[in-house]
């Protein structure tokens, strides 16, 4: 006995064979059951964390407009596109928060929230070079180390993930201060302070590259170890 009434039982088998498209009984499938099903499951990609994600990659192209209207240099279309850019980084703090926190985790929200960041800040980087503000090596460092750890978690996906450290975390705020710092058209004090600050981002961002080739060389040699023990149990 299970004190549920059967009438409740067999509602909740029937709910759930609409949405798996089979039914309760094991008979012939409801129709329509796994259009239900896709449609539930495709509605979950429209949460908040994603609707996030999304604005922040509209904000690409708008931040490259502001950044190079007028000749890239006139003082209020830069603070246009600093607020952009601030918007943009922000989001980016919140959006993996919340899908986190509230199980808002989707594939495209894996696969967009990744792109969204690098673009606004491939975005800033690749104009700040072009204007002349920003030495190009500074931006091909940043950019590097950028595309290179994102394949590099790919390669070693197959033996786990490689978790964001605090140093990453840091690097990534560091380097948006600097960037922001440099899309401002500041002078005196403050432009010798984001130099100092840029140099700092550049520092971490090399370091933390450095440490991430380290743990995916780890977590690839614990991987073929214990691929191999494995093996090794089910031969004997």
């Amino acid at each position: 006995m299970t004190g549920v009434p059967a009438s409740a039982a067999g509602g909740a088998a029937k709910a759930a064979a609409a949405v798996s498209g089979e039914p309760a009984g094991g008979g012939k499938p409801v129709r329509g059951g796994k259009i239900a099903a896709a449609a539930v499951n495709q509605a979950s990609v429209w949460n908040v964390a994603n609707l996030l994600t999304m604005l922040r990659l509209l904000l690409v192209p708008a931040f490259v407009a502001l950044m190079l209207a007028d000749g890239g240099y006139d003082p209020a279309w830069r603070s246009f596109a600093w607020a952009a850019f601030a918007v943009a980084m922000i989001t980016d703090l919140f959006d993996g928060h919340l899908a986190r926190t509230y199980n808002l985790v989707t594939d495209f929200g894996k696969i967009a929230d990744p792109i969204a960041d690098k673009a606004i800040m491939g975005a800033a980087l690749i104009c700040l070079s072009t204007l002349g503000d920003l030495p190009w090596w500074v931006t091909a460092v940043i950019l590097g180390r950028e595309l290179g750890v994102t394949l590099l978690r790919f390669l070693v996906i197959r033996y786990g993930v490689i978790p964001a450290s605090r140093g990453g975390k840091l690097k990534t705020l560091t380097q948006g201060v600097a960037v922001g710092m440099y899309i401002l058209a500041l002078t005196g004090w403050l432009a010798t302070l984001r130099f100092w600050v840029m140099g700092a981002a550049v520092v971490l961002t090399v370091v933390t590259g450095l440490d991430y080739v380290r743990q995916a060389i780890v977590l690839r040699r614990q991987g073929i170890a214990e691929r191999k023990a494995a093996l090794e149990e089910t031969d004997a």
